[in-house]
């Protein structure tokens, strides 16, 4: 049994021609279950032998496994056999008598029906980091024991499939990603319609939004809907998580949301309602936050439930001070039979603001591991109050953006302001 893997030059000119040949091959595919069955079919020509089998390495079971040479569905762990011993090791076996030899394990021939005599296995290994793919074992040589050429063939055969073989995973893990990617990007496209591209027309009133998403997709929502009866729905929320599942969730929100609305419009009666129609939705653990405030406009008034949402703040322009819409029940999806009592009326006197915000604006960090915080988003309001709204949403914004460190928010941010003008 050889101690080391050095290549040795092969003085078997067919061999040598047949390399080229599956060098060739295997330079011209990319599909990884295309390159597995080029690899065995070749190098059963190269060797002579009566078949080759390529065992994959699954790095998560510590196993080798037969995807190619073979239908059977033979799978070894790592401490056991011949081929095992080659992955371990990472090096090669040329074993001239397998049934008595003391690595030997005959699951193989058992489940194939098959008789081995000869053994030359190989290790497959990434040369660009050194990565174990797996392991090549040619079996029964039709000229008897596998000699020396065989060895340096073999050796240098497995150099060629080893690259073709992490060659064709590159690949496979790029088209992957671009396919996660492109169906991120889908689902970024349907959250963003969630967010209202067209605000109502308030009068006496003016109202903005704006949100940027996580680079992952998450679950933001925030709406402006006008009413029959002339008074106006604004809701936010948030689910907890990133991916596709809050994404879905929210876009049940939304929908569940706007046809309760066909009948409903008290803050209390929706948000409770909500939690009875999507109490199959909540998996374990994930809930939403939201709150859901009622602008009634000829009296000025803001009458509001708040589902463990935060911040939720209102900003008196008379005295420069700011009052908090506080929760007046649990996150949706927490309790079945929640109860959402509305909170005390909120009356809007000329330069009142009514400002909501999903936690990612607060809880931004910065390098020093500060997080932008409450106290600091109440200044910035302080200050821009006299903005124009959508002037004023957007410079906050942009401060957030500024705080937090990388390219992306760590969650998504989401404003919606709105303001008594008259």
């Amino acid at each position: 049994m050889p101690d080391d893997s050095s290549p040795r030059y092969c003085q078997s000119l067919p061999g040598l021609n047949r390399l080229l040949e599956v060098t060739r091959l295997l330079a011209q595919e990319i599909d990884t279950a295309k390159v597995l069955d080029t690899i065995t079919l070749e190098a059963t020509k190269a060797l002579h032998c009566d078949r080759a089998i390529l065992y994959q390495f699954d790095e998560k079971r510590s196993v080798l496994f037969a995807t190619s040479g073979t239908s059977e569905e033979v799978v070894i762990p790592l401490d056991r056999g011949i081929a095992g011993h080659v992955a371990r090791q990472r090096i090669m076996a040329n074993i001239a008598d397998a049934p008595r030899h003391a690595l030997w394990d005959a699951a193989y021939d058992k489940i194939a029906g098959y008789q081995t005599q000869t053994v030359l296995a190989v290790p497959l290994v990434a040369a660009r980091d050194g990565r174990l793919l797996g392991v090549l074992e040619m079996l029964n040589n039709s000229g008897g024991p596998f000699d020396g050429d065989d060895e340096a063939l073999a050796l240098a055969f497995s150099a060629h499939a080893s690259a073709a073989l992490d060659r064709a995973r590159l690949v496979e893990s790029l088209q992957q990603q671009r396919e996660l990617e492109a169906s991120l990007q889908v689902a970024r496209e349907v959250q963003r319609r969630f967010m209202p591209s067209r605000l109502p027309t308030l009068a006496g009133y003016e109202v903005a939004t704006w949100w940027y998403p996580n680079q992952a997709v998450g679950g933001d929502y925030c709406d402006v809907i006008s009413l029959p009866s002339g008074e106006s729905i604004l809701t936010i929320a948030d689910v907890s998580g990133h991916g596709l599942g809050p994404s879905l969730l929210m876009a049940s929100v939304r929908a569940a949301l706007r046809t309760l609305l066909l009948d409903q419009s008290s803050p209390q009666e929706l948000l409770e309602r909500l939690a009875l129609a999507l109490a199959d939705d909540f998996e374990q653990g994930s809930f939403v936050t939201m709150c859901l405030a009622k602008l009634e406009p000829e009296s000025h008034t803001l009458k509001y439930s708040n589902a463990g949402h935060g911040p939720a703040l209102v900003y008196r322009a008379a005295t420069g001070q700011f009052e908090e819409a506080s929760s007046t029940g649990l996150p949706l999806g927490v309790v079945v039979q929640a109860e959402y009592p509305e909170g005390p009326p909120i009356t809007l006197a000329p330069g009142d603001l009514f400002f909501l915000a999903t936690d990612g604006i607060v809880e931004s960090f910065d390098r020093r591991g500060q997080q932008f915080g409450v106290e600091r988003l109440m200044q910035l309001i302080a200050r821009l109050v006299k903005s124009p709204i959508q002037e004023m949403v957007r410079t906050i914004g942009r401060e957030v953006q500024l705080h937090y460190v990388g390219d992306s928010p760590p969650d998504d941010l989401t404003i919606l302001a709105l303001r008594r003008s008259a």
